[in-house]
């Protein structure tokens, strides 16, 4: 079979991850650490990364196995012997992708390529060039004119999109309806981690439910020190962000709780966690008598490899939507790899729908 051949917005840590992991697993042949070994056929090493999109001037003109290695990036190497992979990084376009503050952080933030930006067309030329069939945006949060130029790009050049981020595409009818007329698959909106601060959220929120517990408030505050983090010190790029994490968790609940009660989202920078990602969650509830009663936990994760997984699962689900003809939002995956898909599920649901699609062609066409 031939690989699936990609192309990413933003060649930060999520994409340094993601790229370090797609040769480590062709180098060793195991399904350790994935959700799927194998979707529609494809394994987790087939996949090429023909095309890279950013702004920084570490890493434009760079092949992206260079790149993913520059500077601001400080995920965890794993994989240190990532070849040329003859996919080149381009210079993009800036719109709202580059916060103010992120330029004047020095080796920490963005340097912004010395270059000119990139049209509507010589994007969709690039992406043509390049053979891509699948769109992986990984673009800082609060990016939505940037999205939005992107997302157009796509549909122009007949490329599938896997939305990573919170600006909401695959949820919003009238984008979602354009990607189906198309006949262009999408998987969105804002990617879940493999095990990471929302998902746990969920389980122990529908934990409670299950077991009669009534929930009456909860928080979760999470720190790291990646430029995603910075990037989110400038609260007025979080309104998306905060509402994707939060809906992810009230949809979880038995009973949606009144505002002032639930508190989801980043807290604050720390620049020595790196790509490490510390979450404390805290539940208060009911129980029989109406009896008290609270659970807390802390989680630490390395934050970029955490996604991984979900995202390389989105990938091979495009494909198998781009292999069968189909178009649009695809329900299952979307609900069950990201936090704010058109159609919340409990992820019980989510997985068995996943699992429907990419075994039983008749569902997936209904």
């Amino acid at each position: 079979m031939k690989p699936i051949k990609v192309a990413v917005i933003g060649v930060g840590n999520c994409a340094s991850s993601l790229v370090q992991g797609v040769y480590f697993y062709r180098q060793n042949n195991s399904a350790g650490g994935l959700i799927h070994d194998r979707i529609g056929g494809y394994g987790a090493g087939d996949v090429d990364f023909v095309l890279g999109i950013d702004v920084d001037a570490r890493k434009v003109g760079k092949d992206i196995g260079e790149a993913i290695f520059a500077g601001p990036n400080c995920t965890a190497v794993f994989h240190p012997d990532v070849p040329q992979t003859g996919g080149k990084v381009i210079m993009g376009r800036i719109l709202d992708g580059v916060a103010d503050h992120m330029t004047g952080m020095g080796d920490r933030g963005f340097i912004v390529a010395d270059a000119p930006e990139a049209t509507k067309e010589g994007i969709i030329a690039a992406l043509k060039e390049s053979g891509a069939e699948v769109l992986l945006n990984f673009l800082p949060v609060g990016s939505q004119e940037a999205t939005e130029f992107y997302m157009e790009c796509a549909l122009e050049a007949g490329v599938a999109v896997v939305n990573c981020m919170p600006v909401f595409i695959a949820s919003t009818p009238e984008w979602e309806a354009r990607f189906r007329a198309k006949r262009i698959p999408i998987v969105g909106d804002d990617i879940k981690a493999q095990v990471g601060a929302t998902i746990v959220h969920r389980v122990l929120s529908s934990l409670f439910g299950a077991r009669g517990v009534t929930v009456e408030k909860t928080y979760q505050l999470n720190t790291g020190g990646n430029t995603d983090f910075m990037n989110m010190l400038d609260r007025q790029r979080l309104g998306s962000k905060k509402e994707s994490k939060t809906e992810a968790v009230q949809a979880m609940l038995a009973h949606r709780l009144a505002d002032e009660n639930i508190h989801v989202g980043p807290s604050d920078y720390v620049p020595w966690q790196k790509d490490n990602k510390l979450c404390f969650l805290r539940l208060e509830g009911a129980q029989w008598g109406n009896v008290p009663m609270n659970l807390e936990l802390r989680l630490s994760v390395e934050d970029s490899p955490n996604s991984a997984a979900c995202v390389m699962d989105a990938i091979r689900c495009c494909k198998v939507a781009l292999d069968r003809g189909e178009g649009g939002a695809l329900v299952g995956p979307s609900a069950y790899f990201c936090k704010h898909p058109p159609q919340q599920f409990s992820d019980d649901v989510a997985a068995q729908l996943v699992d429907e699609y990419i075994t039983e062609p008749a569902i997936a066409a209904e």
